[in-house]
């Protein structure tokens, strides 16, 4: 039988402690999120590698180490409002859940909304708010967020998103091209982003209105 509860204590030290993501809630989050209930079942062994894996309609989940950094960037504290553009698999979603942050979680592909719901419910989460529909616009109705994280790579800063985003608030964000990509963390100061870039990466693109137009993809 695979130890999930090992492999996910070595995965908190070789993969993030080692590689710069220090911040002890972020890790005791991770910890206590079993990431095998968010890939497919023939995955489950996977489930704790250095890489993204398939979940199907041509998505991923994240690399854990691209969760860890991303969600230490953030900066979030429990109670802040989060937006959260694809919730894809749900994990990172759940470990938003675990620092107590108010999520509105975006996804375009409604099989994957509902599957991650399934499973985020299953947790007793409760203040995690689901949306079926183009990420790239955001919530305006919900607006304005403490925090707003996006789990696809965009050409460019989408403007309804960054508008969302309250000042002094932070959004991370992959930025580039399919061959070329950043993580970064935007900072909104004075009514205008501060861009830092966090390390390389590799995302499924954006798809929408402000993102990439929409290819063919399984829904």
């Amino acid at each position: 039988m695979t130890d999930f509860a090992y492999q996910r204590q070595q995965m908190i030290e070789q993969q993030l402690r080692r590689r710069g993501v220090r911040d002890e809630r972020v890790l005791a989050a991770m910890g206590r999120v079993p990431r095998e209930r968010f890939v497919p079942p023939e995955l489950c062994r996977r489930a704790y590698e250095d890489s993204a894996l398939a979940i199907g309609a041509s998505q991923t989940i994240s690399q854990p180490f691209i969760v860890g950094l991303t969600t230490q960037a953030m900066c979030v504290s429990p109670g802040h409002r989060v937006l959260e553009i694809g919730t894809g698999s749900g994990y990172q979603t759940a470990v938003l859940a675990e620092l107590q942050a108010e999520i509105f979680s975006v996804e375009r592909i409604g099989t994957l909304s509902l599957r991650a719901r399934g499973i985020l419910d299953s947790f007793g989460f409760e203040r995690i708010h689901y949306h079926v529909g183009d990420g790239t616009l955001g919530m305006p109705d919900e607006a304005p967020f403490d925090r707003i994280v996006v789990t696809a790579m965009a050409p460019d800063l989408p403007p309804p998103l960054f508008a969302q985003l309250l000042e002094g608030g932070r959004m991370v964000i992959p930025v580039g091209t399919v061959e070329r990509q950043h993580l970064q963390l935007v900072i909104k100061s004075n009514g205008r982003p501060v861009v830092e870039n966090l390390c390389g990466c590799l995302f499924v693109k954006l798809i929408g209105e402000q993102g990439w137009p929409e290819e063919n993809d399984e829904r």
